[in-house]
């Protein structure tokens, strides 16, 4: 019997489509539910176990206070003992978190490919929900695990001419600058002040994914002053028709003013900032949508950078959480562009948004304290 080997592909690509992604939010599902369930466990028996060992240990005969409460008569006031903070006990080992960051990981960075969007943007919210990390911890890790991505793209963006160096270098140099601010600004302020204004700006994120709609290639009549000034302008090769295509900005200072708050942001919070640049580039300045998307991934290595040394020096990285998050978005991004060709971006892209809003919601609450 003859068998047509040929077919066998689509036909695969033709039933996986419509399984792709339920297996891929039950497997975000699974993964999140321990996660959460074990950080909730552990800080519940913290106290209690707390409790117990100071019980023990004011009952033993070398303590101090044992020895007050035992030689106290019958009927007197014992002493009032100052019991220490309780502080949360985690009884898992030291494996278990940074292997469920890698698994929880490896899911985020297959969603982020086919939603188009950065991981930076996704890991944040959602590791400070799912895992008992302090957020300054949270945003260090975010803010490499964006820096990794773009340095991995950069090389390759800037030989195929869609990262132009005349339109991201004066961006650079204003983001990068404020992204420094933002990342004092983020670790002087209160941890839940923080969390509140991470879960507005998530759902600002969230809403302007919803309502943006890109344009491939503005149409600008004339450049700017300002743009012509700083030269940002160019051409690159479109590899889909072969031709040569010129562009220009417009609304450049405008836009420049925009990158202050975006930098604070990407610093502030760790989120990156390609959410932001690309909407600025190519909708306000007139940047076609490759090129805004290359230049915003150059810019990351860059900006995060910066902002990325702020946390170093002030211990916020942890090599156990920012590792397995780097390996795992890395491995994910493999896998969900493979996946690309089966699945229906527009799809993935919702259930980000849907994701976001839960998230930012889940993070705006916590910041309020309830």
């Amino acid at each position: 019997m003859a068998c047509d080997l040929s077919a066998a592909p689509v036909q695969g690509a033709r039933f996986g489509a419509w399984r792709l992604w339920p297996l891929m939010a039950a497997l975000l599902l699974l993964l999140a539910g321990p996660v959460s369930a074990g950080a909730q466990i552990a800080t519940a028996t913290a106290p209690l176990q707390t409790a117990q060992n100071d019980q023990h240990a004011a009952a033993a005969p070398g303590n101090a206070a044992g020895a007050a409460l035992q030689a106290a008569p019958e009927g007197a006031t014992p002493p009032a003992v100052q019991t220490p903070d309780l502080a949360p006990v985690d009884n898992h080992p030291w494996w278990f978190w940074p292997t469920a960051l890698l698994f929880f990981c490896f899911i985020l960075g297959i969603i982020a490919v086919m939603a188009g969007v950065g991981g930076g943007v996704l890991f944040v919210p959602l590791v400070s929900g799912f895992f008992p990390f302090h957020l300054d911890f949270v945003r260090g890790a975010g803010l490499l695990v964006a820096l990794a991505g773009a340095l991995a793209a950069g090389p390759g963006l800037l030989r195929r001419n869609f990262a132009n160096l005349r339109l991201a270098l004066p961006v650079a140099l204003i983001a990068s600058a404020c992204a420094i601010v933002g990342a004092m600004l983020g670790l002087a302020l209160p941890t839940d002040v923080v969390q509140t204004c991470l879960g507005v700006t998530i759902l600002g994120i969230a809403v302007l994914l919803l309502l943006s709609k890109n344009s491939v290639r503005p149409v600008v009549t004339k450049q700017d002053a300002v743009g012509l000034a700083l030269g940002m302008n160019g051409v690159f090769l479109e590899p889909s028709t072969g031709e040569v295509v010129e562009w220009k900005t417009h609304r450049t200072l405008v836009g420049l003013l925009l990158f202050i708050a975006i930098g604070i942001m990407a610093g502030m919070f760790g989120l990156g900032a390609g959410w932001a640049n690309v909407p600025v580039l190519n909708l306000l300045m007139g940047v076609p949508l490759k090129v805004g998307v290359g230049t915003s991934k150059f810019l990351l290595s860059i900006t995060d950078t910066s902002a990325a040394w702020v946390y170093l020096n002030q211990g916020c990285v942890i090599p156990l959480m920012a590792v397995p998050s780097i390996v795992g978005l890395m491995l994910g991004s493999v896998v969900g562009v493979r996946l690309l060709a089966v699945a229906k971006p527009k799809f993935i892209r919702y259930m980000v948004i849907i994701v976001l809003f839960f998230s930012g919601a889940k993070a705006l609450l916590k910041g309020l304290g309830w």
